[in-house]
């Protein structure tokens, strides 16, 4: 009996897992692509490439993972199918993976594609229209194999031609996740995440931040995207962009991710928040108000006068100059200047 070869779509999430276990169930020789972004909600702890990961070394299989940043960004800066709620692309973006996922199959030989789609379950790129649209101008028409629903589903050129058995396949539609908890406790598959994951591009406030740097460089690099997920962001009078981060681990990251031009301040003497200021010219007042905010959101927030200190990052002299702030100041700048 001929052993056939397919290219599983595998985030780590309980739907991937399922896909894959049951076209495993059923002989299929699997190699799995995970897709990364810069704007996956998942934690370095927790991100989808580790549970995709640990996915795959439990199935057996092989896994190949793609960084999908510039895709999207292409997609986000000219959507041809629009944005969700915020600054979600999800149809291009789902097309844009379906066509490297389809590269990829091509490349390895393998004849079709399968994912742990459902029927409705995202409202934007998991409809049946929407699904059509991607299967289509992905160019992976009657290629792609969706486990959970497939009964829903004009059967696939697989599944017509016998090389997986649509009798094993389900009709699982909606947002309720219990059909498929329900099919994993049959099929053994007990060590998933929780459905928790995301894309911020859905997020109103990040797209907003995100909008506003695109407006400033149209051609953002990897670490300008990852300090918009930080901190409290504050726009200057003059239209600078001052951070403020939230705990240790933020400002952490924050001064990880500064880059040449930016600013770093902090207080003299006193516990509190490492700012980073983007976009600051000479004599525009944006630090003496990023100096004011790191006063006020510091462990000196009750004295009168702070002394602040700042540099720029990447300056082959590190000396830093200082200045005196109120945190009083920064209190009123908290409530007045536009926050994101």
């Amino acid at each position: 009996m001929k052993k056939y070869k397919a290219i599983a779509l595998l985030s780590g999430g309980l739907d991937s897992r399922l896909a894959v276990k049951m076209m495993l169930d059923q002989g299929i020789e699997l190699e799995a692509v995970n897709f990364v972004t810069a704007f996956c909600t998942c934690t370095a702890k927790s991100s989808c490439k580790s549970e995709a990961s640990k996915a795959a070394a439990e199935f057996g299989i092989p896994l190949k993972v793609l960084n999908a940043t510039d895709e999207i960004l292409t997609a986000v800066r000219e959507p041809r199918h629009g944005f969700g709620r915020g600054l979600n692309p999800c149809l291009d973006c789902r097309i844009s993976m379906f066509r490297r996922a389809g590269r990829r199959m091509r490349e390895t030989g393998a004849g079709f594609i399968v994912t742990g789609e459902v029927w409705g379950e995202r409202p934007m790129s998991q409809r049946p229209d929407a699904m059509r649209i991607i299967e289509r101008e992905s160019g992976l028409e009657g290629l792609i194999v969706r486990p959970l629903c497939a009964h829903l589903f004009e059967p696939s050129l697989p599944e017509r031609e016998g090389w997986v058995d649509r009798g094993r396949m389900m009709a699982i539609a909606g947002r309720s996740r219990k059909p498929q908890m329900q099919l994993a406790a049959e099929l053994g598959v007990y060590d998933y995440p929780c459905p928790a994951g995301g894309c911020l591009l859905c997020d109103r406030n990040f797209s907003a931040r995100l909008r506003m740097l695109l407006a400033e460089n149209p051609e953002p690099g990897i670490a300008e995207i990852q300090a918009l997920k930080l901190g409290r962001l504050f726009i200057s009078s003059s239209g600078s962009r001052i951070i403020i981060p939230r705990n240790e681990e933020e400002t952490s990251r924050l001064e990880a991710l500064a880059r040449p031009g930016d600013i770093i301040m902090s207080a003299d003497g006193f516990a509190g928040p490492t700012t980073l200021i983007k976009g600051a010219g000479d004599g525009d007042g944006s630090i003496e108000e990023a100096a004011a905010l790191t006063a006020r959101y510091g462990r000196a927030r009750e004295e009168e006068t702070v002394s602040i200190s700042w540099r720029l990052a990447g300056a082959a002299e590190k000396t830093a100059e200082s200045l005196q702030a109120l945190p009083a100041t920064g209190r009123r700048l908290a409530g007045t200047l536009e926050r994101l």
